[in-house]
């Protein structure tokens, strides 16, 4: 039985070129064939994506050379070696596959830029994500296509015999830059990884009230790699998202949004303090950003020259809470400065001039150092 199967297929394969020549057109012929009916059903899978659609109008021209390459090359293997040219033939052909096939690989991802294009192009210079897309799409398309003619050149080095180890060497440089890439995009990885613990436990959310690097503001977007936070004078703070993981802050609505509020005073020690309790809660019961929790009235601090009054207010958010917070100092400033004026901080000091010490006797005083000090200077006796 292996003698006969060994023979049927010695049988048949073309012994000539003619031969050899009509099994390639053949196979020429039913690969054309089936790129037909592939082209046809994916033309009618992506009639309902416009981005399928660019992204097939752009691979077809490639890959119309990718069966029909196949299919000659499957026919040249299957001749055999001793026809003369055929290895040169054979050669030519395995050069152009790998050329048919990096070129469609470019214009895959030429169509996949322009598909995403066409889904969000940007609306002007105030369309930040679409801008921001643009730039992403185009970065990763470029780095793609360098990455993709590089192993092509590589590979067709290696099929020649002369220049392979330039090719080895290529392919080697490559797994180089790989490891290089991988060491350079540490940052990266890291940045996933604290993604992931942050979408884990949620330190932080969407529209939480934070502060960063002494900075008040509301996170505002969170993506793969850092946080925006919308500061409050419009600003934007990008904040790296391993940053999170590794350094403290605060979040004000980590649980709740309500918070509290504190109003520092510094008053004189004349200043009562129980007038100033009521109007604190008057001005608590009148203001709009009061929720009714906390208001209090406090000395926190006595010091040589003033008291130091607190007064602690609640609000349902850290907005409202700011505003409580503005109009409680300037109530109460304006309360002191209309009912208790001399409430006010003062400084004290005494003015009185010191006694004169006592002279000996047949001494008397400089009158110019009396007028220019204020205090009697004794003088020198006049006799020995």
């Amino acid at each position: 039985m292996p003698d006969l199967d060994l023979f049927l297929h010695r049988a048949s394969e073309p012994r000539t070129w003619s031969e050899l020549l009509a099994v390639a057109f053949g196979s020429l012929l039913v690969a054309m064939l089936v790129h037909r009916v592939v082209v046809s059903l994916l033309g009618r899978a992506a009639v309902r994506s416009p981005i399928a659609t660019a992204a097939l109008a752009r691979t077809l021209p490639p890959g119309g050379w990718l069966l029909p390459l196949l299919a000659v090359q499957a026919a040249w293997e299957a001749a055999p070696e001793r026809l003369p040219g055929l290895a040169f033939v054979q050669h030519l052909t395995a050069v152009a596959l790998i050329v048919a096939v990096a070129w469609t690989a470019v214009a895959a991802v030429a169509g996949v830029q322009q598909a995403i294009g066409l889904a969000r192009p940007p609306q002007g210079a105030d369309d930040f994500g679409g801008r921001r897309l643009q730039t992403q799409i185009r970065v990763l398309a470029r780095t793609a296509n360098v990455l993709i003619v590089l192993l092509a050149v590589a590979l067709v080095l290696t099929t020649f015999p002369a220049v392979r180890h330039v090719g080895a060497s290529l392919l080697a440089s490559a797994g180089v830059a790989g490891i290089v890439a991988g060491f350079a995009a540490r940052p990266v990885l890291g940045n996933m990884i604290a993604g992931l613990q942050i979408g884990l436990s949620q330190p932080i959310r969407l529209d939480d009230v934070v502060i960063v690097e002494g900075e008040w503001g509301v996170i505002e977007e969170i993506t793969g790699t850092y946080v925006v936070i919308r500061i409050w004078d419009d600003r934007r703070l990008v904040v790296p998202l391993q940053w999170w993981i590794e350094h403290p802050f605060q979040n004000w609505t980590r649980h709740s949004t309500q918070l509290l509020g504190t109003v520092i005073l510094w008053v004189d020690y004349r200043m009562p303090v129980e007038p100033l309790r009521a109007e604190l809660l008057r001005i608590c019961e009148a203001a709009p950003e009061w929720d009714r929790r906390v208001a209090l009235l406090q000395v926190t601090e006595a010091s040589e020259r003033a008291l130091q009054v607190r007064a602690l207010v609640s609000a349902a958010d850290a907005g409202r809470t700011w505003d409580l917070r503005c109009r409680v100092r300037e109530a109460l400033v304006a309360f002191v400065q209309r009912e208790y004026p001399d409430g006010l901080p003062r400084v004290r000091a005494d003015n009185r001039m010191e006694p004169a010490p006592a002279t000996e006797a047949g001494a008397g005083t400089d009158p110019a150092s009396t007028a220019a000090t204020g205090r009697s200077v004794p003088l020198p006796p006049l006799g020995p």
